[in-house]
């Protein structure tokens, strides 16, 4: 269970300490060193309806649903003040029990009656923020909670229990300045690297459709004219490489996607097999493909894909990068907008084989195309290296929370 120490609560020393400090932590009740918050909105006071997410902390629900679940009519809902912290008992991926968050962004805001509230009494308040984001918490959690049982998605975790529930923390002031400080200057360095990785991906973005809708000097081709339907079947059985086509991933094994094989033998004869530089279109839509994905293999071993894609290969000789980023663009979703808008389905669109090979395409000259296609290129490869480094960070981060908390 992810952040759930084998610990037995008695530990007083950290792995990880900064020179100048030996006393040993101490045992400490929640309740001795934070207030339980009731307050209500009840004159309505704040507009700004809180919720918790355990990436970005306590939020504008607005903003965050990009609609207001929360009762126009919060009156009921606590009144939460800068500074002062609550508990979201709702369990999401990599945050078994929830997540303890403070409030930051805002000077105050209404939170539903279901989390837990509370301002802190005593130590340093950034400390405490991140200890709580350390998880060393869960330990306790795990204790109280009753398995399986939840109310509204919620753990069952009784206030009572919760605020009974044993931290352990150094009571020398300097020493949870010096931890905060270090922590803090690391989270900044990872908020200026997410903005970097975030402003990179709108440019990325920005420059797909402006290049691509901004054509002029080019001709117009479809699909058609381009590829023609790949249907060679996986009949005896001879390829095991299972592709699936990801929005965000690309034509990648479906072990990596997945962690597990979803097709098993003796159900994958039908099955399409391809070859490095083959094109797959996916019908099913997604927030970042609303049309569908469609995508380029790269991979050097031969690959099978459901015969629920279609498969395309390369007839011309159009460069196969520049294609790749075209279907990447929205140029071609007009089309399908005014000419499949009827066999469109919730969750995917309802793709003919006239309808898929009537897509234009924009073909500028066979130089234009590489250096298109070498210019997105090279923003992925930017992309793809302040990524790892994001990563990087994020993971030293999660290294030192296990090493420098108890």
């Amino acid at each position: 269970m992810a952040n759930v120490s084998s610990s037995n609560g008695l530990e007083k020393y950290p792995k990880l300490r900064f020179k100048g400090f030996s006393e040993p932590w101490e045992h400490i009740k929640l309740s001795d060193f934070v207030s339980r918050v009731t307050r209500k909105n009840s004159d309505n006071q704040t507009d700004i309806p809180l919720t918790i997410s355990s990436k970005d902390g306590l939020i504008n629900q607005n903003e965050f649903f990009s609609k207001q679940v929360a009762s126009k009519d919060m009156s009921g809902y606590y009144l939460l003040q800068k500074g002062e912290f609550a508990y979201n008992k709702s369990y999401s991926v990599g945050f078994d029990f929830g997540s303890i968050k403070r409030l930051e962004k805002y000077d105050q805001g209404a939170l539903s009656t279901l989390y837990i509230c509370f301002a802190l009494e005593r130590f340093d308040s950034d400390f405490i923020k991140h200890y709580f984001d350390s998880l060393k918490w869960y330990r306790e959690i795990y204790m109280i909670s009753a398995e399986g049982a939840r109310n509204h998605g919620l753990l069952n975790v009784p206030t009572e229990d919760f605020f009974a529930t044993l931290h352990t923390l150094p009571m020398d002031t300097a020493e949870q300045r010096r931890i905060a400080e270090f922590l803090d200057l690391l989270t900044s360095k990872i908020e200026k690297q997410q903005a970097l990785v975030d402003n990179l991906k709108k440019y990325k973005r920005g420059a797909l459709q402006h290049i691509f809708h901004k054509m002029t000097d080019c001709s117009t081709v479809t699909v058609g004219d381009v590829f023609t339907k790949a249907n060679k079947r996986n009949s005896d059985g001879r390829v095991k490489n299972v592709i699936t086509n990801s929005a965000e991933y690309g034509l990648i094994p479906q072990r990596d996607f997945f962690d597990k094989d979803i097709a098993v033998d003796g159900n994958t004869n039908n099955y399409f097999i391809i070859q490095k530089g083959c094109f797959v279109y996916n019908p099913r839509k997604s927030n970042t493909a609303p049309y569908g994905p469609f995508n380029c293999y790269q991979g050097e071993e031969e690959g099978i894909i459901s015969p629920l894609y279609t498969c395309l290969i390369k007839k011309s000789d159009v460069d196969s990068t520049y294609l790749s980023w075209y279907f990447k663009s929205d140029s071609w979703y007009r089309y399908i907008y005014d000419n499949g808008s009827q066999g469109v389905r919730h969750d995917r669109v309802s793709m003919t084989d006239d309808l898929l090979m009537g897509i234009p395409i924009k073909l500028p000259n066979g130089e234009r195309q590489k250096e298109i296609g070498a210019f997105f290129d090279a923003i992925d490869a930017k992309l793809k290296c302040e990524t790892d480094i994001l990563n990087a960070l994020i993971k030293i981060k999660n290294g030192l929370y296990d090493k420098m908390f108890i």
